[in-house]
């Protein structure tokens, strides 16, 4: 499974490239589009892997529930880093604009939050999934294990994101 995920990861960074690359370079739209539109058939294969290892009677263990955190992350935030890839491949190759400024403030890093709630909101969802659909609490133990590592990275990511912008970033200056 572990091979699955590392794949999964190098297959999604590989189909990105190969789509900008072929946008860019070869000026070609309509497959550029077709490839970046199977990045998330990356998800797809490494959700049918893992239930096809489990439904095949192993046991599961941290890899199987990485792959559901994998599957939350990658869909929410894949998106946008596909956008990101996009506008540093454009101005490498393509003459493009500069990359926006880093965004900074509170009001990014709540909105930063929230995705991470969403995406630890489906690995949960995915975890669920394959706990009930397995039934059998021997084979799916470990998968539980990863509710309070999903709590953590949530409590981390709230504690240097959002609260640390509010309590410690620039303040900028109120005009009068």
């Amino acid at each position: 499974m572990a091979a699955v995920i590392a794949a999964g990861e190098i297959g999604f960074w590989v189909l990105i490239a190969a789509g900008l690359a072929v946008r860019y370079l070869l000026r070609a739209r309509r497959t550029s589009a077709v490839l970046l539109a199977l990045v998330p058939l990356i998800d797809v294969v490494v959700l049918v892997a893992t239930v096809a290892d489990l439904s095949g009677g192993a046991r599961a263990n941290f890899t199987h529930g990485l792959a559901a955190v994998y599957l939350g992350f990658s869909v929410v935030f894949g998106p946008s880093m596909v956008r990101w890839a996009d506008v540093r491949f454009a101005q490498r190759f393509a003459g493009g604009p500069a990359p926006p400024p880093k965004r900074r403030g509170a009001r990014h890093e709540w909105r930063e939050f929230f995705k991470c709630l969403l995406a630890c909101g489906l690995a949960a969802a995915a975890l669920l999934a394959a706990i009930c659909a397995i039934g059998e609490p021997e084979q799916v133990a470990p998968l539980w294990g990863w509710f309070p590592r999903l709590g953590v990275v949530s409590a981390i990511w709230l504690a240097t994101g959002p609260v640390w912008e509010e309590l410690f970033g620039r303040r900028e200056e109120v005009r009068r």
